[in-house]
């Protein structure tokens, strides 16, 4: 069966990593998948990785989609705005959007109080971690909203539990907790059933469009980057829990795909509106599993952590 058979999606930043999960588990669920990123063959961005959105749009065609990739830098509005002009002009049509988008790995500074932050790169994460979520909203929506109909993901590190407690550095904080509120003002505006006050209602009418927009956790990601760090492969990737307990309770980067996948078919993913999900929730919901045939909860782990959060 193919629930999503029929659906345009956009996965933007899906080069790696959960970017690469959903737009897979999208195609796999018979999607459209437009896979976005700025690391194409011959042209990496990110440093060494290899990983490109031509291997993405590959793997989705594969698992049973139809995989389109486009380079796209997401903090470039003219690229964006292009981008889903040739969606318009190709579909017509955009039922899913996921953003993505993230770069902000090699911006953080650990173990600096935040008095001595870099501001050019806390500024620069803020701008691809943020800033390149809005301008992605602000010319997809417009395609969901001809239509009545949509879902906005908004990928982020944290459910509303997870997002009570410091993550230690003072940009990566506010990124990831900024993520979350933007998932649920645009859900306040773009349905009817929202929280605005009344006084804001002759600037923001209320009208509900149809679609629905979450904010969505992994755990602990099994992302490339992360294998890499630890020294194994998908293969063998239990040999690093001795360097780190909490690897066992890690997550393939397809497991939030599957996530997405099942909001993405869920006829009433609308009653989610405006709510920060995880995937260990929505696992047991759905009744979905990871590759390896697991279910990880991270929130069991964070619940061990911060037992009184």
């Amino acid at each position: 069966m193919k629930p999503l058979e029929g659906k345009i999606a956009v996965v933007a930043g899906a080069t790696r990593g959960a970017g690469r999960g959903i737009a897979c588990m999208l195609g796999h669920a018979g999607a459209v998948v437009y896979c976005t990123g700025r690391s194409i063959r011959g042209k990496p961005a990110s440093g060494n990785r290899p990983e490109t959105i031509e291997e993405t749009a590959e793997m989705v065609t594969a698992y049973g989609g139809a995989g389109i990739y486009a380079r796209v830098d997401h903090t470039k509005e003219d690229q964006v705005k292009t981008l889903f002009q040739q969606i318009k002009n190709e579909q017509n049509r955009l039922d899913i959007l996921v953003n993505d988008i993230w770069g902000g790995d090699e911006l953080t500074e650990w173990g600096k109080p935040f008095w001595k932050l870099s501001l050019t790169a806390g500024r620069r994460m803020l701008e691809r971690a943020v800033h390149s979520h809005i301008i992605t909203s602000r010319y997809g929506v417009p395609l969901m909203i001809e239509h009545n109909s949509g879902l906005v993901v908004e990928v982020t590190d944290g459910d509303d539990v997870i997002n009570r407690h410091y993550r230690g550095n003072l940009f990566y904080d506010l990124a990831k907790i900024s993520i979350r509120r933007l998932a649920f003002a645009m859900a306040q505006e773009l349905s009817g059933r929202g929280s605005l006050p009344e006084a804001l209602l002759s600037f923001i009418p209320a009208h509900d469009y149809n679609i629905t927009v979450v904010a969505l956790t992994p755990g602990f990601l099994r992302s490339e980057a992360v294998l890499d760090h630890y020294g194994v492969t998908e293969k063998n990737w239990r040999d690093a829990i001795k360097k780190d307990i909490y690897f066992a309770e890690s997550e393939t980067p397809f497991y939030i795909g599957r996530a997405v996948a099942a909001l993405a078919a869920d006829p009433d993913a609308s009653e989610k509106n405006g709510q920060a999900l995880s995937t260990w929730d929505l696992a047991r919901e759905y009744g979905f599993i990871d590759m390896d045939g697991r279910r990880p909860d991270w929130g069991k782990i964070h619940r061990k952590l911060f037992p009184a959060v």
